[in-house]
């Protein structure tokens, strides 16, 4: 007897209609695959990051030591002797310990059916002691050079997550369930979105990671009333609507990272930092950086500081009439914010009276795994490259992005979008993290040789802006510095070196989380944490500092606040962007924010 269909696919006309669409696209992609490569050329694959020669290099090393492999493998060999003797006493009913459990954190082994079952319990294990001891195997070998050994570390990281059992449908018990329940809808589901995904990928694979049509720009998302105020080929600069009778003598102008739209700030108005500061009293400004095409390969790190921070401080000047503001750099933007503070200080120009971090590097010392990609290889063959077309394609760096933590934004909607068949979850800071931008070529080989290459922002007269030496020790303005624990984008400890590089007094603020949910986290939700150090003086090393730190529970935010206030808290009437010395040019959030990549396919 025939098993029953579930009542969502019953119908025939449906189902074959279903194998019929995914055979027509299928079909399609195949034969636009194939005459891209007539019309490219087939060409042997390049190995432009440098990875087959790391490996070569680490394989020399591994057999110099013959003994030492013979070791690793008789302890794995152990590992498995011990699994399999576990596994006999609970399938006898017998409790025992796992042998090996997954991290705090990792979520890939959430369904229950990983922990109750014997038989997934037992490939999980499996899994994850061969897993330790491969990368114990690789992670540290004698005499490996650091370049080869961050590289191989990584990769191998890479290829160890890629065959997780829950990324196959034979090993995932969440997969083999659905596919049961839905008589293998979901795989053919998946396969269709796997197809859709590669033809708005233009004939790369894409994966989806949110519903795009969930969100629009100045609707849901980058929703806080303004006005633009100023334009220039580099930038909007926006100014936002009051929400009190009275603000702050002081404006507040935020420099985002151009790697990314600034809206990060300005999500759900919930969890809104610019809705927030705004709310607590702060005349609010943001620059909007333009995503540039090839008209703008030859803006330099020079234009982004003349034309972004100093030209959006001249506009604020000139539309609040004041002439100290306080500054806020996110990321990249900080570390324009440094090296403007650097020019501000040589001519001797004091209208920025704070300058608060977000997760900023000023001292690359410790680039974190960033740092796998840029070497002197592979950033000239990345100068290469964006000289073709005059700037680095925005999905390439969301994929070296998504990359530094693969289990969650690469092989989690892998599973769900391909395997389980199901369309992304609607998520606003994931349609943000899908919004990518690009770098103009002369400004990125700029940044990329000179801060993360050669470390020069540190050096006083390392760099040169506009022809001036920059020298951030003459730095004198009072400073807020906000990293996250768990940052591996910008590591806090080399965030703390940069700190120790200022000539001012600098409050050093370590939030829980990440890159990203440590700085967008509102009093209102009350979660991560954070930590702080009283010291007069910055301690010498991270270490020290957090030595002699406190945790707090909640949001740094009102920390923040308090700091800044405690500089200045004069009041004066609201400004209305509407009534300021500048014409208002349009609505905010304005035009630039909402070119996206993604639809230009």
């Amino acid at each position: 007897m025939h098993a029953k269909i579930p009542p969502e696919i019953t119908d025939p006309a449906e189902i074959v209609g279903t194998y019929a669409e995914v055979a027509q696209r299928a079909s399609r992609l195949l034969a636009e695959h194939m005459q891209r490569q007539v019309q490219q050329g087939v060409n042997a694959p390049s190995d432009e990051l440098g990875i087959a020669q790391s490996y070569l290099n680490l394989m020399a090393k591994l057999f110099a030591n013959p003994l030492k492999m013979a070791q690793e493998q008789m302890s794995l060999m152990q590992d498995y002797f011990a699994l399999w003797q576990n596994s006999m006493l609970r399938y006898a009913g017998l409790p025992v310990a796992p042998i090996a459990a997954p991290a705090k954190g990792d979520h890939r082994f959430k369904d229950a059916q990983w922990e109750e079952h014997f038989l997934f319990d037992f490939i999980k294990q499996s899994y994850l002691i061969t897993a330790r001891h491969v990368h114990d195997s690789v992670c540290c070998v004698e005499g490996l050079d650091e370049i080869s050994q961050k590289k191989v570390n990584f990769f191998t990281r890479q290829f160890i997550d890629a065959l997780a059992p829950t990324n196959f449908a034979l090993t995932n018990p969440e997969v083999l369930r659905e596919t049961a329940r839905s008589h293998g809808q979901n795989l053919l589901n998946g396969f269709n979105n796997l197809l859709r995904d590669i033809e708005e990928g233009g004939g790369q694979l894409r994966v989806k990671m949110t519903d795009p049509d969930a969100f629009e720009i100045g609707h849901n998302v980058g929703a806080t009333p303004g006005k633009v105020i100023f334009q220039n080929d580099l930038i909007q600069l926006l100014q936002f609507n009051p929400t009190t009778s009275e603000v702050f003598k002081r404006p507040l102008l935020i420099i985002p990272p151009w790697i990314n739209k600034y809206y990060i700030l300005d999500l759900r108005q919930s969890n809104s930092f610019i809705k927030w500061a705004t709310d607590q009293g702060h005349s609010v400004f943001v620059i909007s950086w333009v995503n540039p095409d090839a008209k703008l390969a030859l803006k330099d790190f020079d234009d982004y500081m003349s034309e972004g921070a100093l030209a959006a401080l001249d506009a604020v000047c000139r539309q609040t009439g004041e002439q100290e503001v306080n500054l806020i750099g996110y990321c990249l933007g900080g570390t324009l914010l440094g090296a403007t503070l650097g020019y501000l200080a040589a001519k001797k120009d004091q209208r920025i009276a704070s300058a608060t971090f977000f997760v900023a590097l000023l001292d690359f010392s410790i680039p974190g795994e960033l740092g796998v990609f840029i070497d002197e290889q592979q950033v000239a063959n990345l100068e290469k490259k964006m000289a073709e077309r005059g700037y680095l394609e925005g999905s390439e760096m969301g994929g070296t992005f998504n990359m530094l933590r693969s289990n969650d934004l690469i092989w989690s909607f892998v599973v769900n979008n391909y395997l389980l068949g199901k369309q992304p979850f609607p998520f606003d800071l994931l349609y943000w993290n899908s919004d990518s931008t690009r770098m103009p070529y002369k400004m990125h080989s700029y940044y990329l040789r000179n801060m993360y290459l050669k470390n020069l922002l540190k050096e006083p007269g390392g760099i040169e802006l506009k022809g001036v030496p920059i020298n951030i020790s003459k730095v004198k303005v009072p400073s807020y510095f906000i990293s996250t624990i768990e940052d591996h984008i910008a590591p806090w400890h080399s965030t703390y070196l940069g700190a120790t590089r200022l000539g001012g007094p600098v409050r050093y603020v370590l939030g829980g989380s990440g890159h990203i949910a440590g700085i967008v986290n509102p009093p209102s939700a009350n979660k991560y944490g954070y930590w702080t150090n009283d010291s007069k003086v910055l301690p010498e090393t991270s270490a020290a500092w957090f030595e002699g730190s406190r945790q707090h529970e909640g949001s740094w935010w009102p920390d923040w606040q308090q700091w800044i206030t405690a500089l200045d808290d004069t009041l004066v009437p609201a400004r209305d962007p509407a009534r300021g010395k500048l014409k208002p040019l349009e609505d905010a959030p304005g035009t630039y924010v909402k070119f996206r990549l993604d639809k230009q396919q």
